[in-house]
Protein backbone atom coordinates (compact mmCIF):
# COMPACT_ATOMS: atom_id res chain seq x y z
CA UNK A 1 0.00 0.00 0.00
CA UNK A 2 1.63 3.34 -0.99
CA UNK A 3 0.73 5.93 1.35
CA UNK A 4 -0.23 10.00 -0.21
CA UNK A 5 1.61 12.22 2.21
CA UNK A 6 -0.63 14.78 0.54
CA UNK A 7 -4.17 13.10 0.97
CA UNK A 8 -2.67 12.43 4.59
CA UNK A 9 -1.90 16.32 4.63
CA UNK A 10 -5.68 17.62 3.44
CA UNK A 11 -7.01 14.72 5.83
CA UNK A 12 -5.05 16.36 8.92
CA UNK A 13 -6.84 19.92 7.62
CA UNK A 14 -9.80 18.44 8.63
CA UNK A 15 -8.94 19.23 12.33
CA UNK A 16 -9.18 23.03 12.99
CA UNK A 17 -6.54 24.53 15.13
CA UNK A 18 -5.21 27.52 16.61
CA UNK A 19 -2.67 29.56 15.14
CA UNK A 20 0.18 31.25 17.18
CA UNK A 21 3.50 32.89 16.19
CA UNK A 22 6.68 31.78 18.15
CA UNK A 23 9.28 34.34 18.77
CA UNK A 24 12.85 34.31 19.72
CA UNK A 25 16.09 36.21 19.57
CA UNK A 26 19.04 35.21 17.70
CA UNK A 27 22.16 35.53 19.55
CA UNK A 28 23.46 38.78 18.17
CA UNK A 29 19.93 40.03 18.95
CA UNK A 30 17.62 39.72 16.05
CA UNK A 31 14.57 38.83 16.27
CA UNK A 32 13.13 35.63 14.94
CA UNK A 33 9.38 34.44 14.37
CA UNK A 34 7.43 31.66 12.97
CA UNK A 35 3.56 30.66 12.36
CA UNK A 36 2.61 27.47 14.31
CA UNK A 37 -0.58 25.76 13.97
CA UNK A 38 0.60 22.92 16.43
CA UNK A 39 0.77 24.67 19.92
CA UNK A 40 -0.53 22.68 22.50
CA UNK A 41 -0.70 22.53 26.43
CA UNK A 42 0.98 19.78 27.99
CA UNK A 43 1.61 19.94 32.19
CA UNK A 44 0.07 22.16 34.72
CA UNK A 45 2.60 21.08 36.96
CA UNK A 46 5.05 22.38 36.18
CA UNK A 47 3.38 24.50 33.15
CA UNK A 48 4.44 23.55 29.93
CA UNK A 49 3.69 23.93 26.43
CA UNK A 50 4.64 22.26 23.03
CA UNK A 51 4.61 23.55 19.37
CA UNK A 52 6.14 21.56 16.28
CA UNK A 53 8.52 23.19 13.57
CA UNK A 54 9.97 21.89 10.23
CA UNK A 55 13.19 20.35 10.79
CA UNK A 56 14.51 22.10 7.37
CA UNK A 57 12.96 25.60 8.95
CA UNK A 58 15.34 28.26 8.74
CA UNK A 59 15.53 30.16 11.77
CA UNK A 60 15.03 26.54 13.64
CA UNK A 61 19.04 26.48 14.65
CA UNK A 62 18.21 29.99 16.56
CA UNK A 63 14.95 28.62 18.10
CA UNK A 64 17.16 26.14 19.55
CA UNK A 65 19.90 28.21 21.26
CA UNK A 66 17.40 30.98 22.56
CA UNK A 67 17.40 31.34 25.91
CA UNK A 68 13.51 32.21 25.96
CA UNK A 69 10.96 32.21 23.62
CA UNK A 70 7.35 33.89 22.99
CA UNK A 71 4.17 32.27 22.06
CA UNK A 72 1.43 34.84 20.64
CA UNK A 73 -2.06 33.26 20.24
CA UNK A 74 -3.43 35.31 17.43
CA UNK A 75 -6.77 37.13 17.22
CA UNK A 76 -8.88 36.46 14.24
CA UNK A 77 -8.40 39.72 12.72
CA UNK A 78 -4.82 38.85 12.75
CA UNK A 79 -4.63 36.33 9.56
CA UNK A 80 -2.16 38.81 8.38
CA UNK A 81 0.38 38.86 10.99
CA UNK A 82 -0.08 34.70 10.16
CA UNK A 83 0.56 35.11 6.95
CA UNK A 84 3.76 37.24 6.97
CA UNK A 85 5.52 35.18 9.82
CA UNK A 86 4.34 31.69 7.85
CA UNK A 87 7.17 32.58 4.79
CA UNK A 88 10.18 30.96 5.22
CA UNK A 89 12.69 33.97 4.42
CA UNK A 90 12.18 37.68 3.94
CA UNK A 91 11.85 41.02 6.05
CA UNK A 92 9.09 39.37 8.21
CA UNK A 93 9.41 42.15 10.39
CA UNK A 94 9.64 45.45 8.46
CA UNK A 95 7.37 47.51 9.85
CA UNK A 96 6.84 46.02 12.74
CA UNK A 97 8.38 46.76 16.15
CA UNK A 98 8.03 43.45 18.23
CA UNK A 99 7.32 44.03 21.87
CA UNK A 100 10.26 42.93 24.64
CA UNK A 101 9.43 40.26 27.18
CA UNK A 102 10.11 39.74 30.79
CA UNK A 103 12.45 37.00 29.96
CA UNK A 104 13.70 38.91 27.42
CA UNK A 105 12.45 37.66 24.01
CA UNK A 106 10.63 39.50 21.71
CA UNK A 107 7.11 39.05 21.24
CA UNK A 108 4.56 40.39 18.76
CA UNK A 109 0.92 42.09 20.61
CA UNK A 110 -0.98 42.44 21.47
CA UNK A 111 -3.11 39.12 21.09
CA UNK A 112 -5.24 36.74 22.90
CA UNK A 113 -2.81 35.33 25.18
CA UNK A 114 1.37 35.42 25.52
CA UNK A 115 3.41 33.13 27.09
CA UNK A 116 7.38 33.55 27.70
CA UNK A 117 8.82 30.04 28.03
CA UNK A 118 12.68 28.34 28.76
CA UNK A 119 13.51 25.65 27.08
CA UNK A 120 12.52 22.56 28.67
CA UNK A 121 12.80 19.57 25.92
CA UNK A 122 12.91 18.41 22.29
CA UNK A 123 11.60 15.17 20.85
CA UNK A 124 11.96 13.59 17.24
CA UNK A 125 9.05 14.18 15.53
CA UNK A 126 10.19 12.70 12.62
CA UNK A 127 10.10 15.60 9.95
CA UNK A 128 9.52 17.93 12.48
CA UNK A 129 10.84 18.61 16.10
CA UNK A 130 8.74 19.07 19.07
CA UNK A 131 9.91 21.65 21.16
CA UNK A 132 8.31 21.56 24.77
CA UNK A 133 8.80 24.82 27.19
CA UNK A 134 8.75 25.81 30.53
CA UNK A 135 5.88 29.11 30.81
CA UNK A 136 7.62 31.43 32.76
CA UNK A 137 4.87 34.19 32.31
CA UNK A 138 2.01 34.62 30.50
CA UNK A 139 -0.56 37.41 29.96
CA UNK A 140 -4.06 37.37 28.74
CA UNK A 141 -6.37 39.71 26.66
CA UNK A 142 -9.82 39.79 28.67
CA UNK A 143 -11.82 39.46 25.20
CA UNK A 144 -11.63 38.45 21.83
CA UNK A 145 -11.98 35.45 19.21
CA UNK A 146 -9.32 33.06 18.30
CA UNK A 147 -7.52 32.61 14.56
CA UNK A 148 -8.41 29.61 13.22
CA UNK A 149 -6.47 27.23 10.34
CA UNK A 150 -9.39 24.53 9.39
CA UNK A 151 -8.73 23.03 5.85
CA UNK A 152 -5.99 25.10 4.27
CA UNK A 153 -7.80 28.52 5.18
CA UNK A 154 -8.06 30.88 7.97
CA UNK A 155 -11.58 31.04 9.95
CA UNK A 156 -13.31 32.66 12.71
CA UNK A 157 -15.09 30.73 15.19
CA UNK A 158 -18.71 31.63 16.98
CA UNK A 159 -18.69 32.79 20.28
CA UNK A 160 -20.41 29.46 21.57
CA UNK A 161 -21.04 26.22 19.69
CA UNK A 162 -24.52 25.12 20.23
Amino acid sequence: MTFDQRAFRNALGHFPTGVVVVTAARAEGDPIAMTVSSFNAVSLDPPLVLFSVGRTAPSLAALLQADSFGISVLRHDQSDLSGRFANARGAKWSGLEPCLGETGCPLVGPCLAVFECTPHATHDGGDHLIIVGRVARFEIAPEGAPLVFFRGGYHAIAERAA
